[in-house]
């Protein structure tokens, strides 16, 4: 029996409107904070499971602009955009730069957004009633630059009825504070700034090619660069945390397909700089593991929450000091490097930097009492990424992706094994320096 033609047609619109995308979940480190389900796991505590302590390192949230994005790509855009006698009325998708005005000044670089202020406000009131029955904390710890120590600020007032109950640690940013620090890559010469940049660079001149020869086909006039394109889709991510939305992340500028090359690009850079691409990764990160192993094991500690604040650079390497987002722990391939091939995209990779540092990443350690169906009653330990349970290799006999205590204290020292040594990793220039971070207090 032949379908109505009427019928067939509903059909197909139906399900080509089951697609949808959203650029904002797909910009890298620029991405607004946002809470992937991945793995679509419940973030509440397992059945039979009742929090006790838990500890967290939260990127500060959203900025204006970083330095180098707006040295290396927006600024020399915007610039060339102010110089030119382009008629943008006659450019279609791109003819909003018309009247378009950049909303970032030099100013304001590297400040905190009204729009990062609230998200970090909110963050806290979610922690608050997620552990609504742990004391709140005496001190929150903070490296000492203006964008978290603001971040920490707004937080602290969602998290605490009574501002002046919770002191902000400052912790410095020096080089000579070594693994006692929450910027830990400054202190070791072994970590390069600029690493991951060699190898971005050849999948950018890739999937840049074929928009370069877009746009200039809508305006002959401009002579569009492949980093005019990484300074437009930084735009879309940057205006969006200062004005609430943004022209440049229209799809009918850029497809779902360029948003996911340049999220890719971004992947390579920063699986090279502080991921599983770089041997000093999980050497940075270890020392706030081991740490917060401390706070969480030990009997005569004061809070019931440990809360600190940092860069971008630091999350990663903690995630790679646990083992997690590996990608090669589910292809199997010997060569990491190998699974973030330089010239094509890896579709089924684990490592996306969109949802591992947005504005705001969190990484949280829970330790749990349980007395749960199929397990011993007792403690046991939970990470979740963003308000995403994962499970940690090798130490799951838990329930919800969680490990024993006596598993995580196992699993903390075979990572130490492979990432420990601070200073004989890194080689500081130095004296004094060491592999212990001893900001939250003696265990």
């Amino acid at each position: 029996m032949r379908r109505p033609l009427a019928l067939s047609l509903f059909l197909a619109n139906t399900a080509f409107a089951v697609y949808a995308f959203d650029p904002l979940k797909h910009l890298a480190g620029i991405a607004p904070y946002f809470e992937p389900a991945d793995p679509p796991l419940d973030p509440q505590p397992p059945q039979g499971c009742n929090v006790t302590r838990a500890s967290y390192l939260i990127r500060h949230a959203a900025i204006y602009a970083n330095d180098f994005d707006y040295e290396e790509y927006i600024e020399p855009f915007t610039n060339k955009l102010r110089n030119t006698s382009v008629d943008w009325s006659k450019a279609g998708p791109l003819s909003f730069l018309t009247t378009w005005q950049t909303p970032i000044s030099d100013e304001e670089l590297e400040d905190l957004t009204k729009v990062g202020e609230m998200e970090a406000f909110v963050l806290g009131v979610n922690v608050k009633l997620r552990y609504s029955t742990l004391k709140a904390p005496k001190k929150v710890w903070t490296s000492t630059a203006e964008r978290t120590e603001l971040s920490a600020k707004s937080f602290v007032q969602g998290l605490v009825t009574t501002e002046n109950q919770t002191d902000r640690i400052s912790v410095s940013e020096g080089e000579a504070q070594g693994a006692d620090s929450l910027t830990p890559h400054e202190g070791c010469p072994k970590y390069s700034s600029s690493a991951g940049s060699k190898q971005s660079s050849v999948y950018k001149e890739i999937y840049t090619k074929p928009l370069v020869d877009r746009f200039y086909d809508l305006a002959p006039g401009f002579n569009f660069t492949a980093d005019d394109i990484v300074g437009m889709q930084e735009l879309c991510g940057y205006e969006t945390v200062i004005r609430g939305s943004s022209p440049f992340c229209s799809l009918q500028v850029f497809s779902a397909n360029d948003w996911l090359g340049f999220e890719y690009m971004n992947d390579i850079q920063y699986h090279y700089n502080s991921g599983y691409g770089s041997e000093i990764s999980g050497v940075l990160g270890y020392p706030w593991l081991n740490a917060t192993a401390g706070t969480l094991l030990a009997d005569n500690v004061t809070q019931d929450l440990y809360i600190s604040f940092t860069h971008r650079e630091l999350p990663p390497t903690v995630l790679v000091a646990m083992g997690l987002f590996n990608n090669s722990a589910y292809s199997g391939a010997d060569d990491v490097n190998a699974t973030m091939p330089l010239t094509r995209q890896n579709y089924q990779r684990t490592w996306r930097s969109s949802s591992i540092i947005p504005f705001l990443a969190n990484i949280a350690v829970e330790k749990m009492k349980c007395d749960s169906y199929g397990y011993d009653t007792g403690d046991y330990i939970r990470v979740l990424v963003n308000q995403s349970p994962q499970q940690l290799p090798g130490c799951a006999d838990g329930p919800g992706e969680s490990c024993s205590t006596a598993s995580f204290t196992d699993f903390v020292n075979t990572r130490g094994e492979i990432f420990g040594g601070y200073t004989e990793k890194c080689e500081p220039e130095y004296n004094n320096s060491t592999d212990i971070l001893s900001i939250y207090g003696t265990m």
